[in-house]
């Protein structure tokens, strides 16, 4: 019996390759994007880190206008401007250290996102035509705007609230 190879581990470099990955799942295939999908540095609100407040701390309200950073530390529901007009309804249906469950429904669709570890987190993307998700390793940088299109980041933090931002063009 051969012994088992030890279990590679993930560089900064893949982890960084991943991310990439996991936004450019959120640009549209219908149209070229202006840019390409990337990440901003830039935002009008500083980034948490673990223990730090998020920009609108912990009000939900703070989401009705489809742009908000806030952490969440129980179930909530949250009400937003969908792509293509309407309303779309995020619940985020569990949260706990390094945990964050959600499901988000718009009038073109409905989708299930969930994460568990340090460090993990996922991307959801509306647009007027349906959903997709990501998720894996995210860092905590603001995904930037892209058209026609509403973001949805979600990411663990090993003290317990979960850290969301919703991003509307």
């Amino acid at each position: 019996m051969r012994p088992r190879s030890p279990r590679p581990r993930a560089t900064p470099t893949a982890l960084a390759a991943l991310t990439a990955l996991t936004l450019a799942a959120c640009s549209s295939t219908d149209e070229p994007d202006p840019a390409p999908p990337t990440v901003s540095n830039r935002t009008t609100a500083p980034h948490p880190t673990a223990g730090s407040p998020a920009a609108d701390g912990q009000d939900p309200d703070a989401c009705t206008d489809g742009n908000c950073e806030i952490t969440v530390t129980k179930p909530v529901t949250l009400h937003f401007p969908a792509p293509g007009g309407g309303r779309a309804t995020l619940s985020v249906t569990e949260v706990g250290p390094n945990k964050i469950e959600y499901e988000v429904k718009s009038a073109n669709g409905q989708s299930k996102a969930g994460a568990s570890g340090p460090g993990q987190g996922c991307l959801t993307c509306l647009r007027e035509n349906g959903t997709g998700n990501s998720c894996g390793p995210l860092t905590t940088t603001r995904p930037t705007p892209q058209p026609d299109t509403v973001t949805i980041q979600t990411t663990t933090t090993p003290t317990g609230p979960g850290l969301l931002r919703i991003v509307s063009p």
